[in-house]
């Protein structure tokens, strides 16, 4: 399938530097801010057992920049899944940057993903949460031939 998952976003001044670009750091935070309202859209199953002692831990992140943006570029962040495995996901970002009628790609960026649980001070790999697993599929990633893996 190649659906994504959409998050929108208008760029604030406490977003950008003094030049007056985006800081890099703030597109992994949205990055983390697509994964967290997908799931609350998506899965909010997985929120429970979030505070039930699954952890999501991010395990690697990167973002390749092709453009820069500024304060109030309306910004559309794309989701897709690239690989889930028992225990693990991988999920892509493509940040779409609107101006006027077009939509230019401003930068991509991975995120790859490890479910664990917690016990007596102990964190063992947990496999995905099948609810997760159901909201994700759908956005399998086509370009990266994503694979799903039991």
């Amino acid at each position: 399938m190649a659906d994504f998952w959409t998050y929108q976003h208008v760029v604030g001044f406490e977003e950008t530097n003094l030049v007056g670009n985006v800081y890099y750091v703030n597109y992994l935070r949205w990055q983390g801010r697509c994964r967290e309202m997908f799931l609350h859209d998506r899965a909010p199953e997985v929120l429970t057992e979030l505070r039930a002692g699954l952890k999501l831990f991010t395990l690697r992140v990167d973002c390749e920049y092709f453009a820069e943006l500024a304060a109030f570029d309306e910004l559309t962040i794309r989701m897709g899944l690239v690989e889930l495995t028992q225990t693990q996901l991988e999920l892509s970002f493509d940040y779409l940057c609107t101006r006027g009628a077009d939509q230019a790609l401003v930068a991509r960026g991975r995120q790859r993903i490890a479910c664990m649980r917690g016990t007596d001070g102990q964190t063992v790999p947990a496999r995905v949460p099948a609810a997760l697993v159901r909201a994700l599929v759908p956005y399998r990633d086509a370009s990266s031939a994503a694979t799903v893996r039991g």
